[in-house]
């Protein structure tokens, strides 16, 4: 199955096939699908094809992975429209996190719909139509990003990016039965992003598993001077499920379903699920994670939309969808006293949510408590759009980060999530509990219900006070110098391969060594190591004690990571036997044995 990211990139990796058929599948799929409302602006065929094919290093963590972006997000090249003509404007450059994807390798698709200047969580607010709902037709397919979110589910994008201000990442999540990550504040840099809500906005995003959307995270992940409300904030990695999880459910009485009897069914049945995998339930109060939501629309927060369309506004309020229009408009009216006030009682509620979380890892909740139909939505379009975001509207607020999970099809074909909420800073956290919540259900991928693919072993990685390094030749287990780790209480951690990026060559010394040099991108061989954690003390012992022509350097793995390991001096290899075709030293000695 080539549909995931991981699936993609693996069978690139492998040849058995290239990203420009990738990429090419993608086109075929949106014309065969034939929903114009899902995409704003499409790039040219040729073009994406011809950058497919400039790729030239497998190691790139997106390598050919085509993507779609959600049409407040700047592409160059393409028009920026918000979902408002009147506002479009061609950006001649990529905003921060499209830049770094294109530098991991994933080819940009196109820019797809949205709820109008990204105010709604149902996405029939745009000018530009009303994507179809895969899952279930009669439904909204759930906005701001509703574009991004069917993309993903319908199976034309792997990956898509949206936006999150107030639950556009994790509302359409849900009803689209996809995966919705909703980072830090922070974390993905907002430069070349319209904004919503300017100190509330993060670029999210949209894909079939966790894995895949952290993977993406990874990528774009990082400070960037060009945002000013950007933070340095390092990614941890994914870890193994853990042995002890407390996590926050409300307490009885205070959850909200508008009567959806199904929906109260199935969180119920999510929270049985996680005890099942081992999760300890407690309870805590909800209410005021309700006060912080109502601050959101009820608050002065609404004076930043106001602010980025004002001046469409006065000159062409026409140009402006009815519905955003009454919404924004309100923005005109707060003072700076009722700002400050509002500020006052949110820090006061975040202190309360401070006290929640010290009493457990993560909270979960339903990602909505409910779906409507898009004719129920078009007669009543504010009430119902408010209610979606009964438990996304607080988030932000709260500087809190999110990940949407499916967790049940309803007997009525509506798709059910729940949403894991943790501080800002424990997006990977998340992730490493949400993964297997998403494959202890079994629930198909996306609108097509794909089958999940078996859920990748997390690899054993360095503690925060240790230092990973890869050994290529005599360190290796069993071999002549592995006695200099062992004896320096170093652990192994897993074998892995290089990037196509080196050379081995068989080094005249005692005990036979290899040296390792590192030639242009693609043109060499993955060569065979191991990867061995050690403290930082013991680190410096190991390497003082490197003869030349050895040294330490940075070694590039075929699946992107980095890690300090062991290179060859370039001048040491003249008349050194080139031994690269035996794919890692343990080959070559084996060899050499033999004969």
């Amino acid at each position: 199955m080539t549909e995931t990211v991981a699936a993609i990139v693996a069978a690139h990796r492998a040849g058995t096939m290239t990203p420009a058929q990738t990429v090419a599948r993608s086109y075929q799929r949106i014309r065969e699908h034939n929903d114009p409302a899902i995409f704003i602006s499409l790039r040219d065929e040729k073009e994406a094809l011809a950058e497919a094919e400039r790729l030239v290093d497998p190691a790139l963590p997106l390598h050919g992975v085509p993507i779609a972006v959600k049409d407040n997000i700047d592409v160059a090249g393409l028009p920026t429209t918000a979902a408002c003509p009147a506002f479009s404007y061609v950006p001649a450059r990529d905003s921060t996190a499209v830049a770094r994807l294109r530098a991991a390798g994933a080819i940009i698709i196109g820019k797809t719909n949205l709820d109008q200047f990204a105010t709604g969580l149902v996405g029939v607010r745009s000018p530009y139509g009303i994507p179809r709902n895969p899952v279930r037709g009669d439904l909204v397919p759930g906005g701001s990003s509703s574009g991004s979110a069917v993309a993903v589910s319908a199976g034309l994008m792997p990956l898509s990016l949206g936006t999150d201000t107030a639950g556009s990442g994790r509302v359409p999540a849900m009803l689209n039965n996809i995966v919705g990550l909703k980072p830090s504040l922070g974390l993905i840099s907002n430069a070349g992003l319209v904004p919503a809500c300017r100190t509330l906005d993060c670029i999210s995003v949209f894909s079939l598993t966790v894995d895949d959307a952290l993977a993406a995270l990874a990528v774009m992940a990082g400070p960037d001077d060009a945002d000013p409300f950007s933070r340095d904030r390092p990614l941890a990695p994914l870890t193994t499920f853990p042995a002890k999880l407390t996590l926050g459910i409300p307490k009885s009485g205070q959850l909200i379903f508008f009567g959806d009897r199904e929906a109260e069914k199935a969180y119920f049945e999510a929270c049985k699920r996680w005890q099942s995998l081992g999760a300890e339930l407690i309870e805590f109060d909800l209410e005021p994670f309700y006060e912080t939501a109502r601050l959101l629309y009820e608050g002065p927060w609404v004076a930043e939309r106001y602010l980025v369309i004002r001046d469409l506004l006065a000159s062409s309020p026409d140009a402006i969808h009815p519905v955003t229009r009454e919404i924004t408009i309100g923005g005109a009216r707060p003072t700076a006293a009722d700002t400050f006030s509002a500020l006052y009682r949110l820090q006061a509620l975040r202190r309360v949510a401070e006290r929640t979380f010290a009493q457990c890892d993560a909270i979960v909740l339903p990602t909505a408590p409910t779906v409507y139909s898009t004719a129920d939505v078009l007669a009543n379009p504010i009430e119902l759009n408010s209610r979606l975001g009964t438990y996304t509207n607080f988030v932000n607020l709260l500087d809190l980060c999110g990940l949407a999970l499916p967790a049940a099809m309803r007997p009525d074909g509506a798709p059910f999530g729940i949403t894991l909420l943790a501080p800002a800073g424990r997006d990977a956290e998340l992730a490493s509990i949400g993964r297997v919540f998403h494959a202890d259900t079994g629930l198909g991928l996306g609108a097509k219900a794909l089958p999940q693919p078996p859920l990748a072993a997390v690899p054993a990685r360095a503690g925060a006070d240790e230092i990973t390094i890869a050994v290529v030749g005599a360190h290796l287990s069993g071999m002549a110098l592995n006695h200099e780790l062992t004896t320096l209480d170093a652990r192994l951690l897993e074998p892995a391969v290089t990037a196509p990026d080196y050379k081995l060559y068989a080094l005249d010394t005692t005990p036979p060594k290899p040296g390792m040099l590192r030639i242009e991108a693609g043109a060499g061989h993955a060569i065979k190591l191991e990867l061995w954690a050690m403290s930082a003390a013991a680190f410096g012992k190991f390497v003082a004690a490197i003869p030349p022509p050895l040294a330490i350097g940075t070694v590039r793995l075929a699946d992107g990571r980095q890690a300090k390991g062991f290179i060859v001096e370039p001048a040491a290899i003249g008349g050194a036997k080139d031994i690269s075709a035996y794919g890692g030293w343990r080959a070559f000695m084996a060899e050499k044995a033999k004969a």
